[in-house]
């Protein structure tokens, strides 16, 4: 069971609200509300896609198969290979994170109407 699975992926992502998921850029996309916060790809192996918070960004990018997400132009987004030495917990926590980053750049209507409550404060 893991997340770059795309079952698993979608079992676990889909539980929380407001996701939805697509097919696009060859890849299995979630999005929570219009935006993307997790992308699952594989190219040469598996890929996690993810926003995150500077200081993660610096921190598990000197991680080896982590690094800066290519396609997103903006820093805070990085790409997770099915090799990085994060454990299962840890991934769930940072897709999570990710979640609720981008939830919190949504409107509060709109957050209302997908039934997120989150920490605003926290996720920025």
């Amino acid at each position: 069971m893991s997340l770059f699975d795309r079952k698993t992926f979608d079992r676990v992502l889909g539980k929380w609200p407001g996701v939805r998921f697509v097919d696009q850029w060859d890849s299995h996309v979630a999005k929570v509300g219009d935006k993307v916060f997790a992308v699952l790809g594989e190219r040469e192996d598996w890929r996690l896609v993810v926003k995150c918070s500077e200081e993660s960004f610096e921190i598990l990018t000197s991680l080896e198969g982590i690094g800066q997400a290519p396609y997103f132009a903006k820093r805070k987004w990085i790409s997770i290979g099915d090799h990085s030495p994060l454990e299962q917990e840890e991934l769930e926590h940072y897709v999570r994170r990710s979640y609720e980053l981008v939830a919190a750049g949504l409107t509060k209507k709109l957050r209302g109407e997908l039934g997120i409550v989150i920490d605003t404060a926290r996720a920025l």
